[in-house]
């Protein structure tokens, strides 16, 4: 066959399809890409599907009726516990079980009406911190609305806001991290495995291109990974109400961020591939790559968390700033251009992987 005659289209469609058969049939390709992803969604999407909440304690021989009790009855936020027993509670707030506990009472004095006693455990600053934010605005009001005579007129309006709920925050984690899990050790063993069976050395004696063979891979990982990605998506919506502030356009842009996050991280599989010197030495490699970024990038919590010496290690890594776009799009209903910050930092990774993967990348 000539080389006017063959057709490096349908070479590479070829390949991709082929590869596409082969990743579709490999347990670990679909662990990393679904189960594990999906796994993780379902526990976080059952266990946390309500948002933040603040376990309080009622002690006992507090006063129930009055507007502080009451109001925070009503707040969304506040878990009010009742009738528990005093060494129940202390035992529980100093294990962090209980977040607060709080007492209030009557004044003899007159004024102020009551006297609220609160308190917290070391156990649980963050909620605790919530609890103390929440109860001083509500003070607030409730002494603003007591004043007599006022000193000044109060206006105020709330704005109605979308409930932030903790799927809102895992699953674009999870769908990073299996599009990074995929890039990189889906590739590092394809390529090493075709290097090291003399397939790509067999496509030398074809008018087969180099670069048919490495499209022809990354069309099929990207495919598979997308099916992957839109799945884990609409399971996040329909079953846990993961938002997607513009629906169809909101979807469509995550799959495109998914893409670009594929393609740099499908670069680090070439590396790896390129430096290993044996399959068994591949798994070490790629979690020396992968392992950080699953723990550092925000995956489970936000890297403001962190202490404030770890937090630049965290905004160094790639799947930081695919993580946050991901949230920014689905969440905030922001554009691609919207977050043109993080997907600069994602392509300049990007080229800088594609350097280094040309450098180490072997064909034989």
């Amino acid at each position: 066959m000539n080389n006017t005659s063959y057709s490096h289209t349908k070479a590479t469609l070829a390949l991709a399809k082929a590869s596409f058969r082969s990743i579709m049939r490999s347990p670990s390709a679909v662990v990393f890409t679904l189960a594990f992803p999906l796994i993780f969604i379902l526990v976080f999407g059952f266990l946390g599907g309500g948002g933040v909440k603040v376990e309080v304690a009622v002690s006992p021989g507090s006063d129930l009726q009055n507007p502080i009790i009451q109001a925070l009855q009503k707040n969304s936020v506040v878990h009010l516990l009742m009738n528990k027993e005093a060494e129940e509670l202390k035992k529980e707030l100093e294990k962090g079980n209980i977040d607060a506990m709080i007492d209030v009472q009557r004044n003899e004095s007159g004024r102020p009406a009551y006297l609220a006693n609160v308190q917290y455990t070391s156990a649980s600053m963050d909620k605790g911190n919530i609890f103390k934010s929440v109860l001083n605005n509500l003070l607030y009001q409730l002494n603003s609305a007591d004043a007599a005579p006022a000193i000044a007129r109060l206006q105020e309006s709330t704005i109605k806001g979308r409930e932030y709920r903790t799927i809102d925050f895992i699953l674009p984690g999870q769908l990073g991290f299996s599009l990074l899990s995929t890039g990189v050790f889906g590739t590092a063993f394809v390529f090493f495995s075709l290097r090291q069976n003399l397939v790509i050395k067999r496509f030398f004696a074809t008018p087969v291109r180099r670069s048919s063979i490495v499209f022809g891979e990354g069309i099929a990982r990207i495919g598979f990974a997308l099916l992957g990605a839109l799945f884990i998506i609409l399971v996040g919506h329909f079953f846990f109400h993961f938002t997607l502030i513009h629906g169809a356009i909101t979807v469509l842009n995550m799959l495109l961020l998914s893409i670009l996050g594929l393609i740099v991280f499908m670069g680090f599989g070439f590396i790896v591939s390129g430096i290993a010197k044996s399959e068994s030495t591949i798994p070490p490699i790629s979690n020396i790559i992968t392992l950080p970024q699953f723990l550092l990038s925000g995956t489970f919590f936000s890297i403001n968390a962190f202490p404030t010496w770890l937090q630049p290690i965290s905004r160094a890594l790639p799947l930081t700033y695919l993580n946050d776009a991901m949230r920014k799009v689905a969440f905030e209903g922001a554009g691609l251009w919207d977050v043109k910050q993080q997907i600069l930092i994602i392509v300049i990774w990007g080229i800088g992987v594609y350097a280094v993967a040309v450098k180490v990348f072997k064909w034989e």
